[in-house]
């Protein structure tokens, strides 16, 4: 059966031209042949001009997700091979341990849609795409047999397709084991703390693996030092903090899973002693801190995006000042703020013009350590803008006067 073209009108597809890896349903002319949503279809620009393959769904406003620019290939199972081949040898050759690490990212490493992360023997796959779930089980039974091919056994795949997303794809959410059930509470270990993932019911695919080197990186700073770690999650930044040698750690969490997820991992550490985790809401809990005159050494804000679409950038720029003024009055004279922003709509000059709106407000003055970004496993492909989307920054706040 021959493929289906779709054609752009006259003048679209700018982004997609400037390496962008989308077609956008109000950017079509027009399709021809005949064609079910998933299916792989041409991509043409308005004067014929062939432009690549991906896969079509109609009920998506990304109507055309783009596999390949060539238009001499075809999207089978050797070429399905080669991406996950690709993505595979990028891991190793980027980071330090690939024990746990994202495997698949989506638009970065070219498979739209799908993400796999691995967690020590188990892999967790998210997959957010009406094409790329049907070389889902595929893409699996590829990367076992390249994992096999490395001396690595993997003993479990789960499936955490439950993001509400999937809905605009037209797209149930499901969660499952794919293949035999196990265990899904996980132990991994990185940058050499050892934490439990709940690859079932924890956050996304059940930690964020994409902070390890910011993890590490603000980890130097914190030996004698009194930490306050908001939004801690499971605990990772003040785990990290207190195994560097930090004198007291405090986490705060609203989530009062993630806290007790928090304390188990840093008995797991036998850092239990030196380590007390709070519930409470940041935004109500570092007033009450200033109230007391309370300082440290180190104060490192890592909260969930404050905004996932452009129409709510304004409120959530008021919750990123908010948070960076309260979180800079509770450092120390000279001690260290780490503060970052998970939204890609949220991005560098905007975050940036925020934090430095923050510091003016409370007359402090920022000596920039460093500017990070997500780990190199979670790679940044120019022209995709949703692959760049965590700014970290590290901070020595000091007086005015």
């Amino acid at each position: 059966m021959s493929e289906a073209v779709v054609t752009l009108k006259k003048g679209e597809g700018r982004t997609l031209k400037q390496g962008g890896p989308w077609v956008y349903d109000n950017e079509v002319e027009s399709i021809m042949g005949s064609f079910e949503d998933g299916d792989i279809v041409i991509v043409h620009d308005f004067d014929g001009y062939p432009m690549g393959r991906g896969f079509i769904n109609r009920n998506s406003k990304l109507i055309v997700r783009m596999m390949t620019r060539d238009r001499d290939t075809f999207v089978d199972e050797a070429f399905i091979r080669m991406r996950v081949k690709n993505a595979w040898e990028y891991r190793k050759k980027v980071m330090d341990d690939i024990t746990s690490c994202r495997v698949i990212f989506g638009e970065a490493d070219f498979l739209p849609g799908l993400v796999v992360d691995k967690f020590a023997d188990v892999l967790v796959v998210e997959s957010l795409a009406l094409g790329i779930d049907r070389f889902k089980e595929m893409i699996i039974d590829i990367l076992k047999e390249l994992m096999v091919a490395d001396g690595i056994h993997i003993r479990g795949v789960y499936e955490r397709s439950d993001a509400k997303v999937r809905e605009l794809e037209g797209m149930e959410r499901y969660k499952g084991f794919i293949g035999e059930p196990f265990d899904t509470k996980v132990e991994i270990v990185e940058n050499g703390v050892h934490y439990y993932v709940d690859v079932k019911d924890g956050q996304k695919t059940g930690f964020f693996l994409d902070q390890k080197y910011n993890r590490r990186a603000v980890a130097g700073l914190c030996k004698g030092a009194r930490v306050l770690d908001c939004f801690t999650h499971t605990g990772s930044f003040a785990l990290n903090a207190g195994l560097a040698g930090a004198e007291h750690v405090t986490g705060v969490d609203a989530s009062e899973l993630g806290v007790a997820q928090a304390r188990e991992n840093a008995a797991l550490n036998g850092l239990q002693d030196g380590e007390e985790f709070v519930g409470a809401d940041v935004f109500d809990l570092l007033p009450e801190l200033e109230k007391k005159g309370e300082k440290y050494d180190v104060v490192i804000l890592d909260p969930p995006a404050f905004t996932k679409s452009r129409s709510s950038i304004r409120k959530a720029v008021k919750g990123y000042r908010e948070i960076n003024l309260r979180g800079m009055k509770l450092v120390k004279d000279g001690g260290y703020l780490a503060t970052c922003s998970c939204s890609h709509f949220m991005d560098y000059e905007l975050f940036t013009q925020t934090i430095g709106q923050a510091a003016k407000n409370v007359h402090k003055r920022l000596r920039q350590v460093e500017f990070r970004t997500q780990a190199p496993d979670h790679p940044i492909l120019w022209g995709a803008g949703d692959s760049y989307y965590l700014k970290f920054y590290i901070f020595q706040v000091v007086d005015e006067k």
